[in-house]
């Protein structure tokens, strides 16, 4: 199942603090999800300035078991990074400069 994970942080005064703080966790977690599940196209959702204020990924998983027990172990999660994560089922058809179906 492939899934489009919106998440904004929160948007108190500490919130890019406590983002620029767990992101070293964040980024080690994600190589091991790599190493498990396809991660199609992942970054961070910015600002007109710039500043991050949340992510975006694509991602694809056996199953919704699997989607959960990464969710559950998501350090922007668990660290209360994000403060509003939508998970929305999609098909990449383009995936880099490749066409799929």
């Amino acid at each position: 199942m492939q899934v489009i994970i919106s998440a904004y942080d929160g948007t108190d005064p500490n919130a890019l603090a406590r983002r620029m703080e767990v992101r070293p966790r964040h980024l080690e977690n994600m190589k091991k999800v790599m190493e498990q599940y396809k991660v199609l196209c992942a970054g961070g959702i910015t600002n007109d300035e710039g500043t991050p204020i949340g992510s975006f990924l694509v991602m694809e998983f056996p199953d919704r078991e699997a989607l959960d027990g990464y969710l559950a172990t998501e350090p922007y999660i668990t660290e209360k990074v994000w403060q509003e994560v939508r998970v929305e089922p999609c098909n990449a058809v383009i995936v880099g400069n490749e066409m799929g179906q």
